[in-house]
């Protein structure tokens, strides 16, 4: 297969398995995963040595925060994955990782478009964080091109995407978008987390900048907090740098961790996706249901963008409920046994949590083209257990709601 361009699954397996971070220099073959290496002061041979470390690149030993070969496997699988980027960049967490690239990218008397239905922790950095370093920020309605045109100042330097949102799975049309922005010299950004670089390619359709969370779907295990940033140069570069500022620093044992999650990462992604929209399908057919946001669903909001634009989906889908109060609601989650009640999204394990998106919201709560019901919603993150007991499992809830 050498020159033919390899599908996602061998890519996530080969992505990053450099013989020179495996092997040891003159003995054959090597390991199949890089050792996990631990330190934090690298020593040199002489002082000539220690001059021809400080290259700021992966690859070349300096000091701890810089990494070593573990870190370096996973930025380069990470990197190989993402088409158009040419760098990746590590951090604790994947809202750290959001807010290194903010402030790596506006300064004083800047402006932040941010998309209405962005991850909460996205809107808190931009409204706390950065006021106080005197951004601005304006929010825009991620379905409304034209609005986002009119938004855009001359003041307006980076526009923040988030497509699905991971709330209330809004589509938006990230060419139309990244367009206009590039327009007016502004960069985008984009919480790529929901599909990951195997389901959607952010770069490829003119985002300057692609964020993920590895929590999730490269962790794989909910053992794991890292976020990565992905780009080409140079803007890779600064992010780099601001990084080093701030002392962002990824351990080599939860890098290993993550390598050993990207393995698996497409066919775990393949079964969610498949369960999840056995699951949105039946949740479509219930009445006590109003509308399921679910992107790869036919049908449902934003399904011939993701049909167009993506690759693949994943587990992580909401629906809102038909006619039920917060108490209702309550009883449904609380009496499901395989659905666990937690944040996160992407392990081996189904989740659900109530969802109330008014409360954070500018524009409309939930997609204008949807029947929003009570306007009460929840989501689902579809885990690795058999769709028919997950089925079964929140039939239990609905029936504890006393509608049925």
């Amino acid at each position: 297969m050498s020159g033919e361009k390899r599908r996602p699954a061998t890519r996530v397996v080969e992505a990053g398995r450099c013989p020179e971070w495996t092997s040891l220099e003159g003995q054959p073959g090597g390991m199949v995963n890089p050792p996990v290496w631990r330190g934090s002061t690298h020593l040199y041979e002489d002082t000539a040595d220690l001059a021809k470390g400080r290259p700021n690149a992966d690859g070349h030993f300096y000091y701890g925060r810089r990494g070593g070969p573990t870190q370096w496997s996973l930025c380069a699988a990470l990197t190989e994955l993402e088409p158009g980027a040419e760098g990746t960049e590590l951090f604790p967490s994947g809202v750290a990782a959001i807010a290194a690239t903010l402030l790596a990218l506006l300064q004083p008397g800047d402006e932040l478009l941010l998309t209405d239905n962005a991850y909460e922790p996205t809107r808190s950095i931009a409204a706390g964080m950065l006021k106080r370093l005197g951004v601005t920020m304006r929010t825009f309605d991620p379905l409304d091109p034209d609005a986002f045109a009119a938004a855009i100042s001359e003041r307006t330097k980076l526009a923040m995407l988030e497509s699905p949102g991971s709330l209330t799975m809004e589509v938006c049309d990230a060419p139309a978008l990244t367009a206009i922005a590039k327009k007016h010299g502004v960069l985008t950004a984009i919480d790529n987390t929901w599909a990951s670089p195997l389901g959607f390619a952010p770069l490829q359709h003119g985002c300057d900048v692609s964020i993920m969370s590895l929590t999730k779907h490269v962790g794989g295990h909910s053992d794991l907090m890292m976020g990565s940033v992905a780009a080409a140069k140079p803007l890779i570069e600064r992010i780099r740098l601001h990084s080093q500022y701030m002392g962002q620093v990824v351990s080599p044992d939860d890098a290993a961790l993550a390598l050993r999650g990207l393995r698996t990462m497409a066919i775990r992604l393949a079964r969610t996706t498949s369960s999840a929209l056995e699951v949105a399908e039946w949740l479509a057919q219930q009445p006590q249901v109003s509308a399921v946001l679910c992107p790869m669903l036919p049908g449902a909001p934003g399904h011939d963008l993701w049909q167009r634009d993506f690759t693949g989906g994943c587990g992580l889908f909401s629906f809102v409920f038909a006619d039920a109060d917060k108490k209702a609601r309550a009883r449904f989650i609380d009496a499901l046994d395989l659905f666990g009640i937690g944040f996160s999204w992407g392990g081996y394990e189904s989740l659900v949590i109530p969802v109330d998106p008014g409360r954070t919201r500018d524009f409309s709560a939930w997609p204008e083209s949807v029947d929003n019901g009570s306007g009460l919603g929840a989501r689902l993150a579809i885990g690795l257990e058999d769709p028919e007991d997950l089925i079964r499992d929140l039939e239990r809830g609905f029936a504890e709601m006393g509608t049925i």
